[in-house]
């Protein structure tokens, strides 16, 4: 009898691992190196003939733990652990873009993404075009000629959502490779590889790892792509994630879907609530029925997320007074920890944005991105309505 597909809960618990001595939990290997039996198995390595390990840089068994467990969860190949979400994302870059390529990217994109591109692969001879990404006919042409696509769903900081296999289609029908960053969305809300996406991106900084207590990025491959140059890139610049984060990562992922699931529940009721707050002035949360993307995510996701953005009315300092009066909520960059955070995006994700981007992400000077935790929800309302009387 084949064996049967476990589900998210399941492969989270990973109750089901076997390591070594029959510890339930991986153990660290906080190692450089690994020893060699002797000189034929290290020239057996030389000639490719075997997998013994060398040095961390190259691979850990630490590592290829929650790399598998990350694999498993999006239904993908392959996971390469990365130190940093931007050191995943420049890998698949200089992996898959060479000079005179055209990458075709949402107009819509996490700050540190965009200045990426503008920084380190705009100088080295790639053509960036950003689209709007709900705009199909315009990905049609952009597409055409291009290299690759890069896209993020929902989009940081307002949640907007892009139709994912409609995007994916369109990257098939030009040949063109694509790549979403899932990290808002986790694979407990939504499978990018089931619309046919090439490859997944996380910060597993954010819900992933859950905790605020380590920084890193992963790369997930689809089934039947070659994924042998972002191994070779990984190696030879060095980016690899270390043994301790990976560990504290693996330990994170046994409790995501139970966390994701009260992300989810906390954030649509805390969106509704302030979507009827007469000093709102809009509130962008995909699972509130008045949103532009709600029907796409309804049928792509199967939880809307933890992030709910507001623009307030009043202003810069309107905006600041809100998050200044808060005592629950923390004024924090970076998201999906258990703890709620708050902040704003123009002092934070986008301020090296030009006003222009800022103007196609839906950023204005008075806009609030909050991370909904997974505290007690009546605690969250009580804490923003009594920092909106400030304003």
């Amino acid at each position: 009898m084949p064996e049967r597909k476990r589900r998210d809960g399941t492969v989270c618990a990973g109750a089901d691992e076997h390591y070594e001595r029959g510890a339930v939990v991986p153990p660290i290997y906080q190692t450089a190196n690994f020893r060699f039996d002797n000189t034929e198995q290290a020239a057996a390595v030389a000639r490719g003939e075997s997998d013994h390990l060398i040095y961390t840089r190259y691979g850990n068994p630490t590592i290829e733990a929650v790399e598998q467990r990350i694999a498993q969860l999006e239904g993908g190949q392959r996971a390469f652990a990365f130190a940093a979400g931007q050191a995943a994302t420049s890998a698949w870059c200089y992996a898959h873009l060479r000079p005179g390529d055209r990458f075709v990217v949402s107009n819509r994109l996490y700050g540190g993404t965009a200045a990426y591109m503008n920084d380190c692969l705009t100088p080295f001879g790639v053509a960036i075009d950003r689209v709007d990404f709900t705009d199909h006919d315009a990905v049609d042409r952009a597409l055409d000629g291009a290299r690759a696509c890069w896209f993020e769903t929902p989009t940081n900081p307002t949640t907007q959502i892009i139709d994912g296999p409609a995007i994916a289609a369109l990257c098939q029908k030009h040949g063109v490779l694509s790549a979403v960053d899932n990290t808002f969305a986790t694979p407990i809300n939504q499978k990018p590889f089931d619309w046919g996406i090439d490859w997944v991106m996380h910060s597993v900084t954010k819900y992933l790892n859950g905790h605020g207590d380590l920084i890193g990025g992963m790369l997930v491959a689809r089934h039947g792509i070659s994924t042998d140059t972002v191994a070779s890139v990984r190696k030879n610049t060095g980016g690899i994630m270390d043994p301790h984060a990976a560990f504290l990562l693996h330990r994170g992922l046994r409790t995501l879907v139970v966390r994701v699931e009260r992300h989810n529940a906390n954030a649509l009721a805390l969106a509704r609530h302030l979507n009827q707050h007469d000093k709102v002035e809009h509130t962008y949360y995909p699972g509130l029925e008045n949103d532009p993307g709600h029907a796409i995510a309804k049928r792509q996701m199967r939880g809307f997320g933890g992030i709910v953005a507001i623009d307030i009315k009043g202003g810069f300092d309107a905006a600041a007074r809100f998050i200044d009066h808060l005592q629950v909520i923390v004024n924090a960059a970076s998201l999906g920890g258990t703890e709620s955070l708050v902040s704003m995006p123009v002092l934070t994700s986008h301020t090296r944005a030009t006003p222009e981007e800022r103007a196609m992400a839906r950023v204005t000077d008075h806009t609030a991105r909050i991370s909904v935790g997974i505290e007690d929800i009546d605690d969250l309302i009580e804490d923003v309505d009594n920092a909106l009387k400030a304003v």
